[in-house]
């Protein structure tokens, strides 16, 4: 338990722990509310370099908004670090499944409402993403409809992945529920493009381009980290899911 003076005032609970996977464990995190009662569960899928420390800073914002937040690494343990190359990051995305990510995500919103604590509360959940993570986080979120009350993703991936079982391309026209995209406009990986096509190909969602922003800018560990367009994105997924989950 803990108070971070920049994260807010309501004490919470995080830390590291075993979430189940399969038939195993994979390290997750966990960072919700340390006050008796339940919560609305987010969902937060973290890029292909893990649950780093910019990753779990969002995690216990959210919470301090009186948010339970799941963090599951669907890597399960093979992620290659904050510092690996693009070609391992590559190899890496590849070593997931779809099929695969989208029953850990049932496992661990499993885990969440099964917990005898009662600290998750059970309804729909909100799915964040970032970067890869926002690509498994559009495809769990059009294929588990019923399950999900809100989708945000960042600098997530729209294209490239018309091999895989579930190409995003396709997700994007099975998202009934509110959806928000935010993308950095000089993003060298995701094209501006992209981003106007998946507005129409989900036109009740909200597709949004940062000007003088790139990719990676919520990571304050990155060259093109970005405070302003971190605030405004922290600002909007807070108003989305108070609009979605109370």
């Amino acid at each position: 338990m803990a108070v971070l003076q920049h994260e807010g005032t309501i004490e919470i609970l995080y830390r590291d722990f075993a979430m189940p996977s399969g038939a195993g464990f994979t390290t997750g995190y966990l960072s919700r509310p340390d006050r008796i009662g339940d919560y609305p569960l987010v969902v937060l899928l973290p890029p292909l370099h893990g649950i780093t420390p910019f990753v779990k800073d969002l995690a216990r914002r959210l919470a301090r908004n009186c948010y339970a937040v799941l963090v599951p690494d669907l890597t399960r343990g093979a992620h290659p670090g904050p510092k690996a190359q693009f070609e391992e990051l590559v190899a890496t995305y590849h070593g997931v499944r779809d099929s695969r990510a989208l029953a850990d995500i049932d496992d661990a919103v499993a885990f969440a409402f099964a917990d005898p604590a009662g600290w998750a509360r059970p309804g729909k959940i909100g799915v964040v993403g970032i970067d890869v993570g926002g690509r498994f986080a559009i495809i769990y979120s059009a294929h588990r409809q019923r399950a999900v009350g809100a989708l945000c993703v960042a600098y997530a991936p729209l294209a490239g992945d018309e091999e895989r079982r579930l190409p995003v391309v396709e997700a994007l026209e099975m998202l009934p529920m509110p959806v928000l995209g935010l993308y950095g406009a000089d993003d060298d990986l995701v094209p501006a493009a992209g981003v106007d096509e998946a507005q129409r190909l989900n036109p009740h969602g909200r597709w949004i381009l940062y000007e003088g922003v790139g990719h990676d800018y919520l990571d304050d560990d990155a060259d093109s980290y970005h405070p302003a367009a971190t605030s405004d994105t922290l600002a909007r997924l807070l108003d989305l899911l108070a609009a979605t989950l109370g």
